[in-house]
C-alpha cells in the first residue's frame, strides 16, 4: 500500500503539479503587487478615488459597494496586466519563433479553353477534348 503511494507521489505529473501551484502562488503575488503598489496608485494621477469608505446603510447592515468597486477596479488592473504584460508578449515570441508552413507543390492546373481544374500531368483536357501544349 505504501509502495503504490509512493509510486503516486513520485509520478511527473503530480511533480508538475506542486511546482506549478507553487509558482502560481508566488507569481500571483508579483501581479497583485505590480497591480496594488504600482497601477492603482497611478490611477490617483488620472482622479480615480479611492472608493473604500464608501456605504450604503440599509437598517442595522452596512453595504459596502465601495471596497466591491475597488475590488473590482483592481480586476481589471490584474487582468489588464496580464493581458498586455505576459499574453501579447508571449503570442508575440511565439508568432516569430513559428517557422512558417512550406506551401504544398501544385497538383492541379487550368484547361486555358474552359478553365476546369485538370491534373498537372494531362495532356488532353477531360471536360473540352482540347489537346493541350
Amino acid at each position: 500500500m505504501l509502495s503504490e503511494f509512493r509510486t503516486f507521489i513520485l509520478r511527473g505529473n503530480v511533480i508538475d503539479l506542486a511546482v506549478g501551484v507553487v509558482i502560481g502562488g508566488a507569481f500571483g503575488a508579483v501581479v497583485t503587487s505590480f497591480v496594488g503598489d504600482i497601477l492603482t496608485p497611478l490611477l490617483g494621477l488620472i482622479g480615480v478615488p479611492d472608493f473604500s469608505s464608501l456605504a450604503l446603510e440599509a437598517g442595522s447592515a452596512s453595504v459596502n459597494y465601495g471596497i466591491f468597486l475597488n475590488a473590482l477596479i483592481a480586476f481589471v488592473l490584474v487582468a489588464a496586466a496580464i493581458f498586455f504584460f505576459i499574453v501579447k508578449p508571449m503570442n508575440a515570441m511565439g508568432a516569430r519563433m513559428k517557422k512558417a508552413e512550406p506551401t504544398a507543390a501544385p497538383t492541379a492546373k487550368g484547361c486555358p479553353f474552359c478553365a476546369t481544374e485538370i491534373p498537372l500531368a494531362a495532356t488532353r483536357c477531360p471536360n473540352c477534348t482540347s489537346q493541350l501544349s
